[in-house]
């Protein structure tokens, strides 16, 4: 490449300095750089190895400053005119693309950036290229993810709204000497709940399954003021894992008067078995509170359950159910602990 050597006066290397604290745009910036480099005596290859760009970069905007002046360093696409990516097209493109294109009367159920940009082109009348639409969707923090599973909510959208209201509500006008707490219970598999983890280029981690799997079941419950869990453990999901959970409250809690539980519709919290407990030895000291069905976004303990699987079951290397469950309780046992000391901190 042909050696390019500028020269200016002394005046005119103060006022591009001078410019060069007022530019705001990173491109401009470094284009002004590439000048100072070249100015001090430094080859466009040199250059280009400081501020790490291509050498015909530098040699591009070397001739342009030469012809132009400093007016060469400005970007030349302010001459493309006003942006397609305005902000009522990003606007108009999120709300789109939180929906599906069988919304707006496509037959494909789900997004590709050819069909996005049909459909902005009839809701904005601005058509833009397929490369531009990605730009677009990174503007917007936009991303590709598998959707998540879930059974619609059979009851009407009133009813719903009064319930969870009314759920809400619980703590608010709460005596001091009766605690809330939201309950579920979660399934401990041998075999690891595959998820996604950081690889090496090349490889692909192995999850290894001990071929024949084996169970454990926690029911747990979050208490709201606290943060703090209680659990219990068992072989089987069934009733009386449940009442297992309600007399740990009750020995963990002696000073409580009355327990109140947000818990779901599953068949252990409802049956003959647990009907007959608190009619019985439970009488007034716990009521349930039933969340609308399939609405376990709105249980906080379901949070405490996935991060029990991030931090423990997921891909893990555990040889047998002993291990498995010693990494469980520590975990559980580690969230108490961490839950108390932000609490007296705070």
């Amino acid at each position: 490449m042909k050696t390019i050597v500028l020269k200016v006066d002394w005046s005119v290397k103060q006022r591009l300095r001078k410019n060069l604290r007022k530019v705001r745009d990173a491109g401009t910036k470094l284009r002004y750089l590439m000048i100072f480099n070249l100015l001090a005596g430094r080859s466009c290859h040199k250059t280009a190895e400081v501020l790490k760009v291509h050498h015909t970069t530098v040699g591009r905007v070397a001739k342009r400053f030469a012809q132009y002046g400093e007016a060469g360093l400005q970007d030349g696409r302010c001459d493309n005119g006003q942006d397609k990516l305005g902000e009522h097209f990003l606007q108009e493109l999120d709300r789109v693309v939180r929906k599906t294109p069988q919304d707006f009367g496509w037959k494909r159920p789900t997004w590709t950036r050819e069909l996005l940009v049909e459909v902005l082109v009839r809701r904005t009348g601005v058509r833009v290229h397929v490369g531009t639409m990605s730009r677009a969707l990174a503007a917007i923090k936009a991303r590709r993810c598998q959707p998540r599973p879930r059974v619609q909510c059979p009851w009407s959208k009133g009813r719903k709204t009064r319930r969870l209201n009314r759920l809400k509500g619980l703590l608010d006008t709460l005596p001091r000497r009766e605690r809330l707490f939201y309950e579920d219970e979660v399934d401990i598999h041998l075999n690891p709940k595959i998820g996604l983890d950081w690889t090496g280029y090349g490889q692909q981690k192995e999850a290894m399954t001990p071929g024949k799997n084996q169970k454990r079941y926690l029911a747990g419950a979050l208490d709201v003021r606290s943060g703090a869990i209680t659990w219990v453990e068992a072989d089987h999901k069934t009733s009386y894992l449940f009442l297992d959970l309600l007399d740990k409250l009750c020995q963990r809690y002696p000073e409580v008067q009355r327990f109140h539980l947000i818990l779901d519709n599953y068949r252990i919290h409802s049956s003959t078995i647990v009907l007959a407990a608190l009619g019985g030895y439970l009488a007034g000291k716990v009521a349930l509170h039933f969340l609308p069905p399939y609405c376990p976004d709105h249980n906080k303990i379901e949070r405490v359950w996935k991060d029990l699987h991030a931090n423990v079951t997921r891909n893990h290397r555990c040889r047998g159910m002993k291990h498995l469950m010693q990494e469980v309780r520590y975990y559980l046992h580690k969230r108490n602990r961490q839950t108390a000391r932000r609490r007296l901190a705070a």
